[in-house]
């Protein structure tokens, strides 16, 4: 059961654009990460033989979390960060995360995203998959 409620997308990004620094923001990218069935082995590592996941046991180091946060704000041309993780057992189809990054241009933004979604799933948590 997923402890977390996820917040809107759609109000984050009005608070973004009504922030102080929004006149600086040239672009919002979002990620929306979400619990497969087709396990990680499968999809990243091309084996064949894996069982479909079932659910997925989701936890975060949150010190970790602010951290990345924090270094993902210092990024040039990154005015606006914003992110939401779940917890607990998930199943397909279930929300695992939300971010949302507003910077200058785009090239910035993409960078944010792709630096800090990266972070999040190598350093900041902990995923079981769970399977039939």
């Amino acid at each position: 059961m997923m402890k977390n409620m996820k917040p809107s997308l759609d109000q984050w990004l009005a608070e973004a654009k009504a922030a102080p620094d929004a006149e600086n923001c040239g672009m919002y990218l979002s990620h929306c990460g979400v619990v497969r069935r087709s396990a990680k082995a499968k999809v990243r590592l091309g084996k064949t033989d894996t069982k479909p996941v079932t659910g997925m046991r989701f936890s975060y180091d949150a010190e970790k979390l602010e951290q990345a946060v924090a270094a993902a704000k210092r990024m040039e041309g990154i005015f606006h960060v914003r992110v939401w993780l779940n917890e607990g057992e998930l199943r397909p189809g279930d929300d695992i995360m939300l971010v949302l990054i507003g910077g200058d241009i785009r090239p910035h933004v993409v960078d944010a995203l792709q630096t800090l979604v990266g972070t999040i799933k190598n350093d900041c948590v902990t995923e079981e998959e769970l399977y039939e």
